[in-house]
């Protein structure tokens, strides 16, 4: 089990242009625009290499579309090109995440050229994007996540410090929805043990709140009782949750954890850490919560995010209503 730190970002399919070729086939006056847009993206937007070469792959397919319909100044580029580069890339087959990506990509380009008076007005503005699937990871019934709990209570019944910090950790995920990159980040300081509360900070470092039960209390409470103190070394910090060398926990150990004792669980679908947040939405909501409070406890910015969980709600109250009622 990994104990050091870890991290990724990711987007769709390939840009569709190989890294080190983007600018094959392009009139001159074209690489030398692609060599200018790729200065701005890692000096002044300081980007990482992979997301500077999924710019350039897709800013230079824009390009060779602009060619092969005749124009060769970028100046003429215009949101009738611009849409018909994106419907191109519909026809052609390519995913709604991708054109979507691709629709990204062009409008950070033609709001670079306006800002750089290459273009008189800046067409991106107004291009829209295709609206991506949004779909959510399986998630447990209420007894299965019971059951998991209670398979990985079963192996710590020894009192190893690992078996009870993986106890803790299960029932924190589950009794809070906090994401993996919030457990981790845990502090000592961060539980509230009297009120039963953890702080938790989130994404754009926004803090919250977050109510967890008796038995994740009970849990936590053992956890720093007879866990921690076995594997506190000089360097663990205040970290509340410690690897197997002391340090603080990283995510992939928890995500290593999540998916075997879930698959210690007969007939429960594979899910990691994030499923398991999914999974304690959906029984907050199933169990009569309102919906702004399960967004305030899951620290979504937006509501929208939190309604995504009634529907999966909806088909379970669907599935049901078929199973039992004579005409469904």
């Amino acid at each position: 089990m990994s104990d050091g730190s870890g991290s990724g970002a990711g987007g769709g399919e390939p840009g569709g242009v190989e890294p080190g070729r983007v600018e094959e086939g392009l009139p001159e006056p074209m690489v030398r625009l692609l060599g200018d847009y790729e200065r701005h993206l890692v000096s002044e937007r300081d980007l990482a290499p992979h997301t500077v070469r999924a710019y350039l792959g897709d800013i230079a397919g824009l390009l060779d579309h602009c060619v092969r319909l005749g124009l060769d100044d970028v100046a003429e580029l215009d949101l009738r090109t611009l849409r018909s580069w994106l419907a191109k890339m519909q026809t052609t087959g390519r995913s709604r995440t991708t054109i979507a990506r691709r629709a990204t990509a062009a409008r950070v380009f033609t709001a670079w050229l306006h800002r750089t008076d290459r273009l008189p007005i800046d067409p991106g503005a107004a291009l829209g994007s295709p609206k991506k699937h949004k779909t959510l990871p399986p998630v447990l019934r209420a007894d299965e996540a019971e059951a998991l709990i209670r398979a990985a209570a079963d192996l710590a019944d020894d009192g190893t410090p690992v078996g009870v910090r993986d106890v803790a950790m299960l029932e924190l995920l589950y009794a809070t929805g906090i994401r993996v990159g919030e457990l981790v980040g845990l502090d000592l300081d961060d539980v509230d043990a009297e009120h039963r509360v953890v702080r938790v900070f989130g994404k754009g470092r926004k803090e919250r709140a977050v109510p967890y039960g008796t038995p994740a209390g009970r849990a936590v409470e053992r956890w720093l009782r007879s866990g921690r103190p076995s594997l506190r070394v000089e360097g663990s910090g205040a970290a509340l949750f410690l690897g197997v060398r002391g340090r603080r926990i990283d995510q992939r150990a928890v995500r290593d954890l999540v998916h075997r004792r879930v698959a210690d669980v007969p007939g429960a679908p594979d899910i990691g850490p994030h499923g398991l947040r999914h999974t304690a939405a959906t029984h907050l909501l199933e169990g009569g919560a309102d919906l702004r409070s399960v967004q305030e406890l899951l620290g979504h910015a937006s509501l929208a995010t939190t309604q995504l969980y009634t529907h999966v709600t909806t088909d379970r109250l669907r599935r049901a209503y078929q199973q039992a009622h004579p005409r469904a």
